[in-house]
């Protein structure tokens, strides 16, 4: 019976996967699955992953963590989707110089779906994302998206986080402890492989060897045990993606008062973009780029001049990845998950999203009954077309640019690089909108709404002319898109500010005994 479990490194992806795998697996319980985790002090984590999707407020509901401790511990903010600006047209150009994808999906009228009567011009001339729900105009005025007053994890508007992802990590493995993981700080010297591909133990400098019946790799790009130790190769998709390199920084808010944006905006460059994601009492800001299409001094120019003068005293990380997955992410009785997995640019945060897909995947198939080849056989299946499905998205925002100011978006832009799988899908957009028929919910992170957002936003055409005679509720269509005003208007006038938000989770708990304190 497989109930002991080893995980290899701390970090976001380890000790959320700890924490999860502790409260599904009952690691408190003396019939639950016995949790160790290993971690040395010699290895740092990357930490600047620090934007997540609205999934993670389930996953820290269900690990234990209220969103009071989360502002108090990790310098959380609200985050209610990503800025692109610059994306579509180079700075200067004519046209829309930035579009959103908020996490609200658009509303509805009785059922009735707005995009078709948007195509058509029955919206107006604003785009897609300001029309469809109030979250634009809300998060633009840097309004939060719930009251004090609403429960953890509770809101009228869909959200996530920003937060200090170092931070976020002793949070997690303080709150994994506590459900009964058993942390051990040591450095891993070689990982044993049975005569039949099997991890059979690891080795560590104080402790001897530990064994187990599962092993996590949550070893980052080292990816010690599936990639050195067992050998299983990483698939690149630099020929999709292009970006290998970043640049960050920490930029104190110029006041106290400062508004902290509610979005994680990325500014397209000549060769890459840059991230600034609003933190309680600081910014994360870092340029990813193409080390092809440029070189690193060339980079950091750019993301210093972006900060401005207050860039000149700061420390900055340099940073190189290699944009890709493995095809196979669980072999024998060892699991990869977080960047010894796969790794995308921190565009649209997969990241951390991809560690909590793959803790609840393994907490779902996890082998009680000592079958693992079954469990690896779905897991490794359906991890493979979330990473498929995700690299295709995050090319959509750089392949329908009409930006052709360097050869970096002239090289985006080329048919060749742009996989099959999304000619697909943006053929069949020539003529009706995403729908729920493109999507898979046991492959997709991203929903059709988040395809809606990023096609449109970056001026994609659908012809439904051939149709339009068929779109019998266009009256209907036009109150909707008026009530979203309003709604838009009556967030703006209630909600509170994000910064005022965070402050208020600074001293009470959400709900209503918080407002009472």
């Amino acid at each position: 019976m497989g109930r002991r479990v080893v995980i290899v490194g701390g970090g976001t992806a380890g000790w959320l996967t700890a924490g999860y795998l502790a409260k599904r697996l009952a690691a408190d319980l003396p019939g639950g699955v016995a949790i160790t985790l290993v971690e040395s002090t010699e290895i740092g984590i990357l930490g600047v992953g620090e934007g997540t999707f609205p999934t993670i407020r389930k996953t820290l509901a269900t690990i234990g963590i209220s969103e009071s401790d989360l502002v108090r511990h990790c310098g959380a903010s609200f985050k209610q989707g990503a800025k692109f600006a610059h994306w579509r047209h180079a700075p200067g150009a004519a046209g829309p110089d930035h579009y959103t994808h908020p996490f609200q999906v658009a509303a509805q009228d009785d059922g009735l779906e707005l995009l078709p009567y948007w195509l058509l011009g029955h919206g107006g001339t604003a785009n897609w994302d300001e029309v469809c729900s109030p979250q634009k105009k809300a998060a633009d005025a840097h309004r939060a998206p719930k009251l004090p007053s609403h429960p953890d994890y509770v809101a009228p508007l869909n959200y996530a986080y920003h937060f200090d992802a170092v931070a976020l990590a002793a949070l997690l493995r303080d709150r994994a402890v506590a459900s009964g993981v058993t942390h051990i700080v040591d450095t891993v010297t070689e990982v044993i492989v049975d005569g039949d591909g099997a991890i059979g133990g690891i080795d560590t400098a104080a402790h001897g060897r530990l064994t187990a019946d599962l092993y996590i790799d949550c070893t980052g790009f080292r990816a010690e045990l599936i990639g050195r130790a067992l050998g299983i190769p990483y698939r690149s998709c630099r020929d999709v993606l292009f970006c290998d390199s970043a640049l960050a920084m920490q930029v104190p808010h110029r006041d106290a008062q400062e508004p902290i944006v509610s979005y994680t905006v990325a500014t397209a460059q000549e060769a890459g973009w840059v991230w600034d994601i609003g933190l309680d009492r600081r910014r994360g800001v870092g340029h990813v780029y193409s080390s092809a299409h440029t070189d690193d001094a060339a980079a950091e120019a750019k993301l210093r001049a972006y900060i401005g003068p207050a860039s000149a005293d700061l420390d900055m990380r340099k940073i190189r990845f290699e944009a890709g997955y493995r095809e196979v992410n669980w072999h024998k009785n060892c699991v990869a998950i977080g960047l010894s997995s796969g790794f995308f640019e921190p565009l649209e945060a997969t990241g951390i999203v991809f560690s909590e897909v793959a803790a609840g995947m393994v907490a779902n198939l996890f082998p009680w009954g000592g079958d693992y080849e079954t469990s690896a056989r779905q897991f490794n299946a359906v991890m493979l077309k979330r990473y498929e499905r995700a690299r295709d998205f995050i090319k959509l925002h750089y392949c329908i640019s009409e930006r052709r100011d360097s050869d970096f978006w002239h090289d985006n832009v080329a048919a060749a690089s742009i996989p099959d799988s999304l000619h697909e899908l943006l053929d069949r957009w020539r003529f009706r909108p995403p729908t729920e028929i493109d999507v898979d919910a046991n492959i997709d992170i991203f929903t059709e709404a988040s395809w809606q957002y990023v096609l449109y936003g970056m001026g994609w055409t659908t012809d439904l002319s051939a149709r339009a005679g068929t779109y019998r509720h266009a009256e209907a269509a036009r109150r909707a898109f008026a009530a979203v005003d309003r709604q838009a208007a009556y967030a703006i006038a209630n909600l509170p500010s994000n910064r005022q938000l965070i402050e208020h989770a600074r001293h009470h708990r959400f709900g209503p005994e918080g407002m009472a304190a």
